[in-house]
């Protein structure tokens, strides 16, 4: 990974007091050991306050992402790698994805996941996969990298599309992404925002895309993306100092007012 601009390193003023919406990931980059701080909450506040909006884009299921949107004050939450959006002002979920059938993709689905079973005996299906609608996730901890590139490589070969984070493996439709998602969510239900007026941040390869500079150009990752270096084409333009959710909130902070940092 080239060498990322910290936020101390670099005058970002001019360039942030733009932002009017920050699209974030979650787990890694606004939970500390895996949970909400009440820090992140005060951060959220901070932001509302200012006019900032907050989408969260996460991996997470449709379950388990409906009650966020429902209790946060964002302005609403996009699950399962871009798969479905839950607004803030609904409690009906839009589904992006486009699937004829969803049971009969439900059990597609599980058939991909025994088949890398045959190969790999020790995946372990993830706790919320129950709660989910259009992916398969297992939990990630213990693979290799190596492993990892062989399932996304068997994912391939039957069909589908393969991602992973620092929680969870997911096996997914072809064209399901973050980056996918949020330009549809952004099109249809925020065309407000212009691209320049959108931050994106992330931690690790299932925010890869939207960290392309092409669709979003003012994109930061928390320092523990650099866990990643080797595995990420496209790299976050800022990187701040701190790991997970305490880096989101000295993100936030320099965004509300960077004199401070």
């Amino acid at each position: 990974m080239s060498k990322l601009l910290t936020l101390s390193q670099i005058s970002l003023g001019d360039r942030f007091s733009n932002i009017r919406l920050v699209a974030t990931d979650m787990d890694g980059t606004l939970t500390v050991a895996g949970k909400f701080t009440s820090q992140l909450l005060q951060a959220f506040e901070n932001l509302a306050m200012t006019g900032i909006k907050v989408l969260i884009v996460t991996g997470r299921s449709g379950g388990w992402v409906s009650g966020l949107a429902a209790y946060l004050p964002i302005v609403g939450a996009i699950a399962e790698n871009g798969g479905l959006f839950y607004p803030g002002d609904s409690e009906k979920p839009v589904v992006l994805t486009p699937i004829a059938d969803l049971v009969t993709h439900r059990q597609q689905l599980a058939v991909a996941f025994a088949k890398l079973q045959t190969e790999f005996p020790h995946l372990q299906e993830s706790s919320d996969n129950r709660f989910r609608i259009t992916d398969w996730t297992f939990d990630v901890a213990g693979l290799s990298t190596e492993e990892i590139r062989t399932l996304s490589n068997l994912c391939q070969q039957m069909g589908w599309g393969f991602t992973y984070s620092s929680v969870q493996c997911h096996i997914k439709p072809w064209g399901q992404d973050k980056a996918a998602g949020l330009l549809q969510v952004l099109q249809k239900y925020l065309p407000q925002f212009a691209p320049q007026e959108i931050m994106t941040v992330g931690d690790s390869p299932n925010d890869e895309n939207l960290f392309d500079d092409r669709c979003f150009p003012i994109s930061v990752g928390v320092a523990n993306v650099l866990e990643y270096a080797q595995q990420l084409q496209y790299q976050p333009v800022y990187v701040t100092t701190a790991a997970e959710g305490e880096g989101f909130c000295e993100l936030i902070q320099y965004l509300i007012s960077p004199s401070s940092i």
